[in-house]
């Protein structure tokens, strides 16, 4: 048979859940990809003339999830190509290193998603290893070296109605106008980390892009929000329907102005103290949720509860996103309720929209299901990072579904920078969770009919409803 993707891939091996799940799987197969979240390069699909110059360039520098797993086995990161220009390294080579310890990721989401992108895009009927490395890199770039194979070719092959990139305020975002204007619906995402985070290393030059490009000068804490709203303006006129934050803790609450004034002269001295810097961030953060749920509607997804960078050897000397991303333990429900108990209540207006995803499984049916089962603008975001994996997606069903509901969750993002990874990232996410309605069809928890509702809406639909989109074209 070779290495293949059978057409049972991922089901139960009893024969009556695995019949009910590929059925169940088959009605939603079709379905356009929802992107909603993500880390794609605006660049692949603004430019008509962009390629993947090579094998490695594609599967390999642009996925952390793959070159993170060979780090840790003591890979260094030179030998794949990672961190470096085009021109400092083979990439022949790199790609001859990445297939020699290929059996690496057997049993791991990255070595599914790799399978079905070398089985479905490519052809490719062998498992990598040293001997046809070569071979297999001959294979795809005489693939890549083909029309169908450019950015914008392969968005269409795989059926995306919508893509969400992730930017910081001071971008451009003329590359997405562009890619729209040419037919592609790819979308930002205001995402103001970077200027919030006020010990950051780059704060201060991050300060300056944005006072470029809304052409003031920042002197207060007061002229940056209102630049951050310029911004957001401009992001939403582009399409874009969210705003993203990541931090280390879930505090988001206000200070008095007074306050906020005060602490951000001092970060402008470089002067704050971490705690100060910490009160800056909670109330900025705050202030984010006003402009959300009070002027402008984008929804507000966090990923809290991350130490990032946590190897900082490998951030001094390649920067962000190097794989070192670690989890720590945080309180959703402390955290949040200043924020809900300003923002949650329907009688108060239109409840403040938030799209929760955490890295501490535990907090899924302790805190966050809870949350999302009571307030009406709480939705569960995806299994994320480290659980984006089927016994990960399981996991998430089987502890949010009873108390949140699938109907207060957000579906599915991809949430990738691998941008041939999208097709196949989907794919697992229906097929578990196919087999994870089928399973409940078996027992009798739910009906057929009610399990096909479920299914679209956790491939589809939850997704387009959480993040406000409007499709040009119903599927």
């Amino acid at each position: 048979m070779g290495w293949q993707v059978s057409e049972t891939f991922l089901f139960d091996p009893e024969p009556a859940v695995r019949e009910t799940a590929l059925e169940l799987y088959q009605g939603v197969e079709s379905l356009a990809l929802i992107s909603p979240h993500g880390h794609v390069p605006v660049t692949l699909l603004a430019d008509p003339e962009a390629r993947f110059a090579h094998p490695t360039e594609l599967l390999i520098r642009q996925d952390h999830y793959v070159f993170r797993l060979l780090y840790s086995q003591g890979i260094a990161l030179d030998r794949l190509g990672v961190g470096l220009p085009e021109g400092a390294y083979a990439p022949l080579e790199a790609w001859e290193t990445f297939c020699q310890h290929f059996h690496l990721f057997d049993g791991t989401p990255t070595g599914l998603w790799l399978r079905l992108e070398l089985t479905r895009l490519f052809g490719v009927s062998e498992k990598p290893n040293a001997k046809n490395a070569r071979a297999l890199y001959e294979q795809i770039q005489a693939a890549l070296d083909t029309p169908a194979f450019t950015p914008r070719a392969l968005f269409k092959k795989f059926g995306v109605e919508v893509l969400a990139t992730t930017d910081a305020p001071e971008d451009d975002i003329n590359p997405h106008l562009k890619a729209q204007r040419d037919g592609y619906r790819v979308i930002p995402t205001f995402r103001p980390d970077g200027l919030l985070q006020v010990l950051r290393p780059d704060w201060k030059a991050r300060l300056g892009r944005l006072e470029a490009a809304t052409n003031r000068s920042i002197e207060s804490y007061g002229g940056l929000l209102e630049a951050l709203l310029e911004r957001r303006r401009v992001f939403k006129q582009a399409g874009a329907t969210a705003t993203d934050h990541s931090t280390a803790n879930v505090r988001i609450e206000p200070l008095s102005q007074g306050q906020a004034e005060r602490l951000f002269a001092l970060a402008l001295k470089g002067t704050i103290n971490p705690e100060q810097a910490e009160q800056l961030e909670a109330h900025a953060l705050f202030d984010q949720a006003c402009l959300s749920a009070e002027v402008d509607g984008l929804v507000m997804q966090l990923h809290l509860g991350v130490t990032r960078n946590h190897n900082r050897t490998l951030f001094e000397r390649m920067g962000e996103d190097m794989g070192a991303d670690i989890p720590h333990a945080v309180d959703w429900t402390r955290g949040l309720q200043p924020l809900l108990n300003a923002f949650g209540d329907p009688s108060q207006g239109k409840p403040l929209r938030l799209v929760l995803f955490t890295l501490d499984e535990s907090t899924y049916g302790r805190e966050l299901a809870p949350l999302a089962g009571h307030y009406p603008g709480v939705r569960l975001g995806a299994p994320w990072w480290f659980f984006d994996s089927v016994l990960g997606i399981e996991r998430y069903l089987d502890a949010v579904s009873e108390t949140a509901t699938l109907y207060n969750t957000a579906g599915f993002n991809d949430d990738t920078r691998a941008f041939a990874s999208l097709p196949a990232r989907h794919e697992i996410w229906r097929r578990v969770g196919a087999n994870w309605l089928a399973r409940r069809v078996q027992r009798g928890i739910l009906t057929l009919e009610e399990a096909h509702r479920l299914m679209r809406l956790a491939a589809h639909d939850l997704a387009v409803e959480a993040y406000e989109l409007t499709l040009i074209s119903q599927p």
